[in-house]
């Protein structure tokens, strides 16, 4: 009986870790596919307690449109009670599932002060009334509208195009959305509608719109629409167990267009290896409510550097917004004064080739294919985000890309495959996977071509070349006529008279000063310090004077640098650069990033 209880208790051991494993990928699959991040207790805690100091009426009716297990309505209720503030608490979600736990929840403060929704919130609101958005319906009739104090939310994370096409489409009409829209954009447009005059909304979201070109109609409504309070990058804390880095906005709904002093807060970890003095706290959170800025060390040993000061943005204006500290915003407005030229007045940024199957072309083991191996016309050195560093490439990689265009009196042409038996046979034992790219073969093209070739005689020309994602700046030269991968941008000097320019913006590039102001001016870092070098950031970095004594001298410096991998002699190089570089924007030297 024993060994048969002990095989028992293992089995169920056994089933009961199986289970939880497949309730893990459930979990993210259904974060993947939702967009559903619920919130973590501490940081719904944080969040209505800021939002409570706003609060001004003394019966409160509160809303999340998205609330989940209701973690944030919970925790909202919680902070009222204790300032002895009556309320009531709303919560939408089309999640049958959730609500059933959130109504649970909610019980603790009586059955009268919560009311439930099993109704997607976005078809809720009627948008007629909500100003600077085209208006869709002739009168408003929505209960929703205008009828709550405070809006506290965590909405999906995802983007409308995942949603399915007819739900995307009802969406961009309702909304007015274009392009590539994430779904808290239309969720923060219903929300605002939904406030009364003077509400206040608290909202957690992706931080992507505070810096990117796709961001820019979100921060016009927001400044358009809101009195901005309080504006907090979380960035790459990891608050959540989904792949987010957060941020947190709090606004009063006004009808004035005029900008009002706001505070800013940055949570970004720390990895350029600080040596000045710590100030320990257990977590997260306890940085978030410290008073203080500057370098934080937690229990687990992540390091963290938090920045403040005052949100600096423009009533309707589309460009970022300034979230920099006195003395970083002086730095900066140096930088700019005393910038010639941006990257964008010379040159366009361009991301490399997108063939959409890129197993099927992208190979550095051609020459294990023995017979199958596609003629060596065809099959070109490929620059991608593996095989280069700021000054040299790394020969240990071996990347060719299978190209089938060729040019023509510099018209971009299809290869005629039938001369190259070889790649024509590698290509058909492919078929299925090329042939499944629908969109290449309606677009009138041929099967086996490349989704985004470029102009096959652009390849040539000397060329910058850098990663899209990258830890430091790696831009790197390019004058032997490779070809860009997708995961890489470029720019191209079609003119002798040009090739220096781009020489001037690798060595500004590459120089710890340029990443300084990049980290300052564009705030986009992801997850472990990794930078994005979006087209829309590197097109606005500011140049000296191309024909100034210290621009030749940077360019001479640069050419060394390409010439060279001894790596004693590059830290020289280096060090020097980065004085002229200094100098020539009238600025120190920045020789650490801390």
């Amino acid at each position: 009986m024993k060994i048969l209880l002990i095989i028992f208790v293992d089995l169920y051991l056994v089933v009961l870790m199986i289970l939880s494993i497949f309730v893990e990928m459930a979990t993210k699959e259904q974060i993947k596919n939702t967009g559903a991040t619920f919130t973590p207790k501490e940081l719904a805690v944080f969040l209505a307690e800021r939002i409570a100091l706003y609060a001004k009426s003394t019966s409160n009716r509160v809303l999340d449109p998205a609330c989940g297990e209701g973690e944030l309505l919970v925790a909202m209720g919680e902070v009222l009670n204790e300032k002895a503030i009556d309320f009531s608490l709303t919560g939408y979600d089309a999640n049958e599932q959730y609500l059933s736990f959130s109504k649970d929840r909610l019980l603790c403060f009586g059955k009268k002060k919560s009311d439930l929704i099993h109704e997607d919130f976005l078809l809720s609101v009627d948008l007629s009334s909500t100003r600077n958005t085209p208006s869709l319906f002739d009168e408003c009739t929505s209960s929703v509208n205008n009828s709550f104090d405070i809006v506290i939310a965590n909405p999906p994370y995802v983007r409308t195009q995942i949603l399915g096409t007819e739900q995307a489409q009802n969406l961009a009409r309702k909304f007015n959305l274009k392009g590539r829209v994430d779904l808290y954009y239309p969720f923060l447009m219903a929300m605002t509608e939904s406030l009364k005059e003077n509400g206040i909304l608290g909202v957690i979201t992706s931080n992507r719109y505070l810096s990117t070109k796709s961001g820019e109609s979100i921060r016009k409504f927001l400044s358009e629409n809101y009195e901005i309070l309080e504006l907090i990058d979380l960035g790459d804390t990891k608050l959540f167990d989904a792949a987010v880095l957060p941020a947190i906005f709090i606004g009063r709904k006004k009808k004035q267009k005029s900008p009002s002093s706001a505070s800013f807060i940055k949570i970004y970890e720390e990895l350029n290896g600080y040596k000045g003095d710590l100030i320990s706290v257990e977590t997260v959170f306890d940085i978030l409510k410290n008073n203080q800025s500057g370098y934080f060390v937690t229990e687990n040993g992540k390091r963290y550097k938090k920045s403040s000061g005052a949100l600096k943005y423009k009533v309707g204006s589309t460009s970022c917004w300034e979230m920099l500290s006195g003395d970083e915003s002086d730095w900066v407005s140096k930088i700019d004064k005393a910038s010639k030229n941006r990257v964008e007045d010379f040159f366009k940024v361009k991301v490399g080739i997108k063939s959409t199957a890129d197993k099927v072309f992208i190979s550095d083991k051609w020459e294990e294919l023995n017979g199958t191996k596609p003629e060596n016309e065809l099959l070109k050195d490929l620059i991608s985000q593996e095989n280069i560093e700021p000054w040299n490439a790394k020969e240990n990689f071996k990347l060719k890309v299978l190209y089938p265009h060729i040019s023509v009196n510099g018209e971009k042409q299809t290869v005629d495959i039938e001369k190259y038996p070889k790649a024509k046979k590698y290509f058909t034992q492919h078929e299925d996977r090329l042939k499944s790219r629908k969109y290449l073969i309606d677009a009138g093209r041929q099967w086996f071509e490349l989704w985004v070739p470029h102009r096959p005689d652009q390849w040539r020309f000397p060329k910058l070349v850098f990663p899209d994602i990258s830890l430091k700046p790696r831009f790197y030269f390019d004058n032997g006529g490779k070809i860009v991968n997708g995961n890489c941008y470029w720019i191209v000097a079609t003119k002798d008279e040009d090739v220096e320019k781009l020489m001037l913006i690798q060595g500004i590039a590459n120089s710890k000063l340029m990443t300084k102001y990049h980290d300052l001016v564009f705030n986009n870092k992801l997850y472990s310090g990794r930078r994005r070098y979006f087209t829309q950031y590197v097109e606005k970095y500011p140049l000296p004077d191309f024909k100034s004594e210290k621009s030749k001298e940077i360019i001479t410096i640069v050419k060394k640098l390409n010439h060279t991998k001894d790596e004693t002699k590059i830290s020289k190089l280096e060090n020097q650069l980065e004085i002229l570089v200094a100098e020539s924007f009238g600025v120190e030297p920045v020789f650490s990033l801390d």
